[in-house]
C-alpha cells in the first residue's frame, strides 16, 4: 500500500503501508531503543502518539504475547526504515505485520526516519497523520493541524484499569517473560509471611513493573487511576506505588490530590508520570520537553553515589527542578545530556520517585535497586 505521513508543519513523507490500512493521528515522536519493539507498542505511555524508531530494522524478530507490557498496542502508529516481512525467533509467535494488523496499528515504512528524526529534533514534536486512503497530502496536514494537542490532555483516565486486581509472587502473570523468576522466588509459608502488600495506581502501568514488584515479594492490588487516598489507605497498604502514563500530568488533579493527602501517611515510590504527579503534589511546576525522553541508552547520575545509571526513558514531560522545596526534598538524580531532573526524595518522609523506568524489560539493569530500596522503606516504615 502508498502511505502518506503529514506534518502539521506542511512536512510530507511518502513510503509503503503496513500494518493495519487506513488511518491514524497523533503526536509524532521518536525513540532510540535498538530493541524492544513490542514493549514500546504496547507500552500506555504511548497512548496518544505515533512512534518513529530510529532502529533501521524492525519486524525481524517477531512478536509474542509473553512481551506484551499491556492486553494490546497503545501507540496510534508505527514509523521505521525498513519493516521485516518475515520472523527469525524460536519465541516469535506471529510476523510483526500480521500482530500490528491484528491490533488495528498503521505502519509506514520505506521512509528517510533519519530525516524525519532530524525534522522533529530541529522542530519539536508535533502532531502528524498516517493515511492509506488519502492521497491528496494538503488535506491530511489540515486534519494534523486540528488534532487536539498534548498540552493539557489527560489520557490516564482513558488507559487506566476499570477495576482493581491483584497479582502476588505466585501469579503465572508475574514470571511470563522471566523463566528464571521463579527460581529467585521462595513460595514457603515463611516467605508468604514476609509477603508486603502494596497498592500500585495504574496511570498506564506497564506488566514489567508488577513483575519487578513481585520479584520484591510482595502482593500487589492494582487500582484505578481516580481512586481515592482514602480508600488505598483503608486497604492497610505497606506501600503505594505510583506508575507511568501518557499525556499531560497538570490535568491530572485527581492523583495530585491523592498522592499529597498520602504523603507521611504510607511509604510511596514513583516513577514516569508517577514521579511528575508526585511534584505537583509537592507544590512544583512541570513543562514540556522539547522532543521528549525515549529509548534505552540515557545517562542519568545518581548525585547520592556520583554513579552513573544507563536508563530507559519515556516521557514528554518534566519536573521543573527549581520549582521544588529544597528544605524538603532532595534531587538525587540527573540526566547527563540535558540536565533534566530525573529522581528525587524525601528528606523526612518516606517518599522517592525517578523519572525514568527501571523496570525496562529489552533494556539496562543498572536501576533495578530501586525496587529493592522501596521495599527496605517499607519494611522500615513497618518496623
Amino acid at each position: 500500500m502508498q502511505a502518506i505521513l503529514a506534518l502539521e508543519d506542511g512536512r510530507i513523507f511518502r513510503g509503503l503501508g503496513y500494518g493495519h490500512p487506513g488511518e491514524c493521528q497523533g503526536e509524532v515522536v521518536f525513540n532510540t531503543s535498538l530493541t524492544g519493539y513490542q514493549e514500546i507498542a504496547t507500552d500506555p505511555s504511548y497512548a496518544g502518539q505515533i512512534v518513529v524508531l530510529t532502529n533501521p530494522q524492525i519486524g525481524n524478530y517477531g512478536t509474542n504475547q509473553a512481551d506484551n507490557e499491556a492486553a494490546k498496542p497503545f501507540i496510534e502508529g508505527l514509523i521505521v526504515r525498513e519493516f521485516s516481512a518475515i520472523s527469525s525467533n524460536w519465541r516469535s509467535e506471529q510476523v510483526t505485520d500480521e500482530y500490528m494488523e491484528r491490533y488495528k496499528v498503521p505502519v509506514l515504512a520505506e521512509i528517510d526516519t533519519r530525516a524525519l528524526v532530524r525534522h522533529l529534533r530541529d522542530r519539536g514534536v508535533m502532531r502528524g497523520v498516517i493515511s492509506t486512503e488519502v492521497s491528496d497530502p494538503q488535506a491530511l496536514v489540515q486534519k494534523a493541524r486540528a488534532i487536539r494537542k498534548m498540552e493539557g490532555t489527560d489520557l490516564a483516565k482513558v488507559v487506566t484499569t476499570p477495576s482493581i486486581y491483584q497479582m502476588d509472587p505466585s501469579d503465572p502473570r508475574s514470571q511470563l517473560s522471566d523463566p528464571l523468576l521463579a527460581s529467585c522466588l521462595d513460595q514457603t509459608a515463611e516467605a508468604r509471611e514476609r509477603r508486603l502488600n502494596v497498592v500500585a495506581y495504574d496511570f498506564g502501568i506497564k506488566q514489567n513493573i508488577l513483575r519487578m514488584l513481585c520479584r520484591e515479594n510482595c502482593n500487589v492490588t492494582v487500582v484505578p487511576a481516580q481512586t481515592t487516598a482514602e480508600d488505598v489507605l483503608a486497604m492497610k497498604p505497606d506501600g503505594v506505588f505510583l506508575s507511568n502514563g501518557p499525556g499531560d500530568p497538570e490535568p491530572v488533579d485527581y492523583a495530585v490530590r491523592a498522592i499529597r493527602n498520602m504523603i507521611g501517611r504510607v511509604p510511596v515510590f514513583g516513577i514516569c508520570l508517577g514521579h511528575q504527579l508526585t511534584g505537583l503534589a509537592l507544590g512544583g511546576r512541570t513543562y514540556k520537553l522539547k522532543f521528549g525522553h525515549h529509548g534505552g541508552n540515557h545517562p542519568v547520575r545518581n548525585n547520592a553515589t556520583g554513579k552513573v545509571e544507563i536508563t530507559a526513558h519515556n516521557h514528554n514531560f518534566a519536573v521543573d527542578p527549581d520549582s521544588i522545596n529544597a528544605n524538603d526534598v532532595e534531587l538525587t538524580h540527573v540526566d547527563l545530556n540535558d540536565q533534566t531532573l530525573e529522581g528525587m526524595r524525601h528528606k523526612s518522609l518516606p517518599l522517592f520517585t525517578v523519572q525514568y523506568h527501571p523496570e525496562a524489560a529489552p533494556g539496562p539493569h543498572d536501576s533495578h535497586y530501586l525496587f529493592r530500596d522501596f521495599r527496605k522503606m517499607m519494611e522500615e516504615w513497618k518496623g
